[in-house]
């Protein structure tokens, strides 16, 4: 037997048995309290002032969008007269808060970061203390919003994982005393700069007014004295021109990271950055203009083929144009084979009813199968050519996609084409030429037409 007070020891060893443990405290949980995800997304005067530690708020919108907000103390309620105006001082991340310490083009950790430049910090704090509303506004193709496949206890993937750690780090880093909104767009869709679908996430988010009623409860955002400060600014060496764009769909003024961190003077853009304003017609329209083009028919019966890019505005010169003089449209979009769009032109043309092939036509292999159609029936085959910049193509086809519902930019419902559809009609094509044996051809250059709202829409940066 034991006496009381000594430690027991195992049948066949010395060993001793010690007592069990006192139980430990469990860990406190790292996930944001439910008083924290109801004040995520009041505007700070309406916030209460329970949070007593900084933390991020993270949020996925339309399964496209993370949105983080960097909760601290809420301070009292704004007076009235504050809330009359809110200025925005909105920075993009990469290359322009932080940049790699490894000198890599993307980080390959949370922790690979530093400050882009060491004033940083500081003219943070300072518009934070001038009483602006920080956000982030961010392109995140990189980051995956599918969940992680290893059972790790985090349902995020890996690269979201990488992308709240670092922002956490840095805002840490910061030291503000205020609330910081982050938005990061994984898509190509209405979200991704230059597209202003997260800076409108952000005016809800907040409640601010962008009508400038001012009822008195909502906060008035005050754009002129706003900004946007970005690397992609359209100057040469510049990946792309996406956030000076940005700014200017949003209507704010803007600053690269050189002018406004280090006060240099700006750089301007390079001469071939797109602007879609220099193709909107100038002369007033209501949207649904008439005017005769210099085309009209030669014969009762003839074949016309269009040439020219997706995107080159194809079937809108067709149904402004040549739908009224009674042509029959083939297009293969629809039909989806060459050999379909032969056999439905063929019927056409037998019942004798003239005939626009509305299809890219990229080559002159491709085009002589119409010429050798004509000539089977012979009567007059006529081109088309549509010699809108691939440029302009591009940004046609982000319009039409993201407008799905306004009919006149977007009548058939047409979704995103990949890059490699303009890609291959570039590599593919052959300018055409009245030689090929053409009645005649007819160059059209492109101009957007239509009602002030979708020159507007049209107007604005998409690509």
């Amino acid at each position: 037997m034991t006496s009381r007070g000594t430690k027991r020891t195992l049948p066949g060893t010395d060993r001793a048995i010690s007592p069990p443990p006192a139980k430990r405290k469990p860990k406190a949980e790292a996930s944001a309290t439910s008083q924290t995800v109801a004040n995520f997304f009041k505007p700070a005067s309406q916030k209460t002032s329970t949070q007593s530690t900084k933390k991020v708020s993270w949020q996925i919108v339309n399964n496209s969008c993370i949105v983080g907000k960097y909760l601290v103390g809420a301070k009292e309620e704004i007076q009235k007269e504050e809330r009359k105006k809110i200025r925005i001082a909105a920075f993009d991340f990469d290359h322009t808060l932080i940049t790699p310490k490894s000198n890599y083009r993307f980080s390959s950790s949370a922790s690979d970061w530093k400050w882009w430049d060491p004033s940083v910090p500081s003219k943070l704090r300072q518009l934070a203390a001038d009483g602006y509303t920080l956000i982030i506004v961010s392109n995140q193709k990189g980051v995956s919003l599918k969940p992680a496949k290893a059972k790790t206890g985090n349902a995020d993937s890996k690269s979201l994982v990488t992308l709240k750690e670092k922002v956490t780090a840095v805002l840490d880093a910061l030291g503000l005393d205020v609330s910081v909104s982050m938005y990061a767009a994984t898509a190509y869709d209405e979200y991704r700069k230059p597209r202003t679908g997260m800076w409108m996430q952000m005016v809800q988010d907040l409640g601010l007014d962008v009508d400038g009623d001012v009822d008195g409860m909502e906060p008035r955002l005050d754009l002129e004295n706003s900004i946007f400060v970005g690397d992609a600014a359209g100057r040469k060496g510049d990946h792309s021109c996406c956030d000076r764009h940005f700014a200017a769909n949003v209507g704010i003024p803007f600053k690269t990271p050189e002018e406004f961190f280090r006060d240099e003077q700006p750089v301007p853009m390079a001469a071939d950055v797109f602007d879609p304003k220099n193709y909107i017609a100038t002369t007033p329209t209501d949207g649904d203009d008439k005017t005769p083009f210099p085309f009209s028919k030669q014969s009762d019966t003839e074949l016309v083929i269009f040439c020219g890019s997706p995107g080159s505005g194809k079937s809108t010169f067709y149904w402004k144009y040549l739908q009224p003089l009674g042509y029959e449209r083939v297009n293969q979009d629809i039909l989806k084979t060459r050999q379909k769009c032969l056999k439905v032109a063929n019927e056409h043309l037998q019942a004798c009813r003239s005939v626009v092939v509305d299809n890219t036509n990229a080559n002159k292999s491709t085009r002589e199968e119409w010429i050798s159609l004509a000539k089977t029936h012979n009567i007059p085959i006529r081109c088309i050519y549509l010699s809108t910049p691939i440029t302009v193509c591009k940004h046609n086809n982000a319009v039409r996609a993201a407008n799905p519902n306004q009919e006149s930019l977007n009548p058939e419902s047409r979704t995103i084409l990949p890059p490699m559809a303009f890609n291959d009609f570039v590599r593919r094509f052959e300018e055409p030429d009245v030689s090929e044996g053409f009645n005649d051809l007819v160059r059209v250059g492109f101009q957007f037409d239509g009602g002030e709202e979708v020159k507007r829409i049209w107007g604005q940066h998409w690509v």
